[in-house]
């Protein structure tokens, strides 16, 4: 099953995926695309990694998303990805060809086996950012949320640390 949870900032996207995972009952790989370029950075990479059980696996993949999903996936596994809109960042500061990057990701999900969780930003629900780099991050993120979200089974929007149901089977909200 591929889970697609979208939000905006501190809507309870990570906690939500975290929670999904633990309940999977599956071994849980956590992908994390983040890179501490500064201090702060650090600190919410710390806090997210503090937040996770120990008996998880962590994989740090800033760029090459598409093959730690081959290289993990497996029918007893649950693979956490958190998060695509920091990969989208990645790809840009590197240039890649991000259409290319898009479908090679989009591919190996659906060529990946077991339960795929992956968490990005809705960045499309505000005005048009200026500067260039803004709006093409926007508009790429835009466009790869909507590519995962028509392959994803289900894709939830977090508000407020509630999940709303966008797609697919429903969740029993806890507490």
């Amino acid at each position: 099953m591929i889970r697609l949870i979208l939000g905006g900032a501190r809507s309870g996207k990570s906690r939500q995926a975290e929670q999904l995972a633990q309940a999977s009952g599956l071994e849980v790989i956590y992908i994390a695309t983040a890179q501490a370029q500064d201090c702060e950075m650090q600190e919410r990479i710390n806090r997210h990694r503090d937040d996770r059980p120990r008996h998880w696996t962590t994989i740090e993949e800033p760029l090459q998303l598409a093959d730690a999903i081959l290289s993990h996936q497996a029918p007893h596994r649950c693979l956490l990805i958190d998060c695509l809109t920091l990969w989208v960042t990645n790809q840009l500061l590197a240039k890649a060809d991000m259409y290319a990057e898009r479908e090679a990701l989009c591919a190996a999900l659906r060529n990946a086996r077991g339960d795929i969780i992956l968490v990005s930003n809705e960045t499309g629900m505000g005005i048009v950012p200026t500067g260039e780099l803004n709006r093409r991050f926007t508009d790429e993120s835009g466009w790869l949320n909507q590519s995962v979200a028509a392959l994803a089974d289900q894709a939830l929007l977090m508000v407020a640390g509630i999940p709303m149901r966008l797609k697919g089977p429903g969740l029993e909200v806890s507490a």
